[in-house]
């Protein structure tokens, strides 16, 4: 392992590269991972290299940064590789004081890097009205955009949220038991405006179970069983566009729930509830925070549907 698998064992080197991504859960961060490792393979047999050791890894740390990438991207780039050494190391592929140096190899630092966009309660407000509601479509995708920034979904819990998933708690409409990253489950407390988004596009699309959001085809009308996380994505880029925002991601739309949120005097405890973030299991634990489901954070959000 010490040269790679030799380079030209490439199946050997495809066998670690599953033990790799086998090791994590999340769909995304493998196929992340996939990306990172084909992408140092190809890197490593450009030239010849000094083994797969530490001079090695931080050379290719140096090609990352040379390359302009941003501090998040050569991160995930990093950890790829420390989990490829790990696991070479596990099965007898890599001596364990040189999978020990490459873990050593500092990444980038992230202190003070702002990851990723969020939008002004303006800028939300402008997007939240962009699409067209005289339009099957465009009351999905209003739908869609409601969820995103009233409720701080991710892409995928987007493409999976059933109507199963919309039930009332403690008086109020909620999403309830969500499986969301790493199969962890919350409970969402959802503003009156975004149910009403939902209804709006719901009744006009005559549906009552299953998947809320469908594929909407060109005679607008629904054509499909659910949305992939892909065409989520999609949804959004034209109105970013027109609002002036272009590039706006989904989870930008998260993060500007989560600071709206903040900015409209919601507790930090409960907005990571809101979020399901990984640290909310140590934060109830260590604070005895319970869910508000009754004075939700997401209800301050001052954003209103047009008329």
């Amino acid at each position: 392992m010490n040269d790679l698998i030799g380079v030209e064992r490439l199946a050997e080197w495809q066998r670690l590269k599953a033990l790799v991504l086998d090791s994590v859960s999340s769909p995304i961060t493998r196929r992340v991972y996939n990306m990172a490792l084909d992408e140092f393979i190809a890197w490593y047999q450009q030239e010849p290299r000094p083994g797969f050791s530490k001079a090695t890894v931080s050379a290719w740390r140096v090609s990352l940064e040379a390359r302009g990438l941003g501090s998040s991207s050569i991160i995930i780039r990093m950890s790829a590789i420390r989990k490829l050494a790990a696991e070479a190391a596990d099965n007898g592929l890599l001596a364990p004081e040189l999978a020990a140096g490459i873990a050593r190899v500092k990444s980038a630092k992230s202190v003070g890097v702002r990851a990723g966009n969020w939008l002004s309660l303006k800028q939300a407000q402008a997007l939240l009205c962009a699409p067209d509601i005289d339009t099957t479509k465009g009351l999905r995708d209003r739908a869609i955009l409601a969820v995103l920034l009233g409720c701080g979904l991710r892409r995928s819990e987007v493409a999976a949220l059933t109507f199963a998933h919309v039930q009332q708690r403690d008086g109020r409409w909620c999403i309830v038991d969500l499986v969301g990253k790493h199969g962890r489950i919350r409970t969402i407390p959802m503003p009156s405006w975004v149910k009403i988004a939902i209804d709006a596009w719901a009744s006009t699309a005559g549906l009552v179970g299953g998947p809320v959001f469908r594929p909407v085809n060109r005679g607008d009308r629904v054509s499909g069983y659910r949305l992939s996380e892909k065409v989520v994505w999609q949804v959004i880029r034209p109105y970013a566009e027109v609002t002036g925002v272009p590039g706006i991601a989904p989870h930008d739309c998260r993060r500007t729930c989560a600071k709206l949120c903040r900015a409209a005097g919601g507790e930090l405890e409960q907005i990571q509830l809101l979020l399901g973030h990984a640290s909310v299991q140590t934060t109830e634990r260590y604070l005895g925070t319970k869910q508000d489901l009754v004075n939700a954070p997401n209800d301050a959000i001052r954003l209103r549907l047009p008329v």
